[in-house]
């Protein structure tokens, strides 16, 4: 008699995974594993874009580094104890550009590199404010910045450690907040009001 192999049978998190990964959202559309659970939104509205383009122009303009920026890139995050790594879409993901993250990287690269990721919240805010906020810090990435439109803040988010992060720094709409190296300058905050 001859003993056959058999393929080790697919876990939970396994097929959940799949079947996001195979996921075929409508154009536009967002589609995010974030803890375990699968997130879609909509395209996002006029507001949402004019502060990534706020913060996109400043941060080309005035950082100390050289930086690249994507609005679309997906990110694999470190996973939560007993789920899939997240698989995350940032509002912005914004690195080195020296280090060129973006080119050839795959449609869902991992975020070693990765100097700030930038979210405004959207129709789930809870998603943008927590758990995509532990995700990141999961991952190591340095800084969050976070455009809070309902509370009409601005938050960023430093040093990562385990599921959060350690420092936070809270403004309203309307007052600078200063980003640390590799950045090294104030973002300004008047144009978001």
């Amino acid at each position: 008699m001859t003993a056959m192999a058999h393929e080790p049978m697919p876990t939970q998190d396994d097929i959940l995974l799949e079947g996001f990964l195979a996921l075929e959202t409508p154009m536009g559309f967002r589609a995010e594993l974030i803890e375990g659970e699968i997130a879609v939104t909509p395209p996002p509205d006029g507001d949402h874009e004019d502060y990534l383009s706020l913060v996109f122009e400043q941060v080309m303009q005035m950082s100390a580094t050289a930086m690249q920026f994507s609005g679309h890139k997906g990110l694999v995050l470190s996973h939560a104890a007993g789920q899939p790594a997240d698989h995350v879409i940032p509002g912005a993901t914004i690195a080195p550009r020296a280090l060129r993250l973006f080119r050839g990287a795959p449609p869902w690269m991992p975020s070693d590199g990765v100097a700030m990721v930038v979210e405004v919240t959207s129709s789930k805010p809870h998603k943008d404010r927590v758990a995509k906020r532990h995700g990141y810090a999961r991952a190591g990435i340095p800084l969050h910045l976070l455009v809070d439109r309902s509370k009409a803040t601005l938050t960023l988010f430093s040093d990562p450690s385990r599921d959060d992060y350690v420092g936070n720094n809270t403004a309203p709409l309307g007052k600078p907040v200063p980003l640390p190296a590799p950045f090294s300058f104030d973002l300004e905050t008047a144009d978001f009001l």
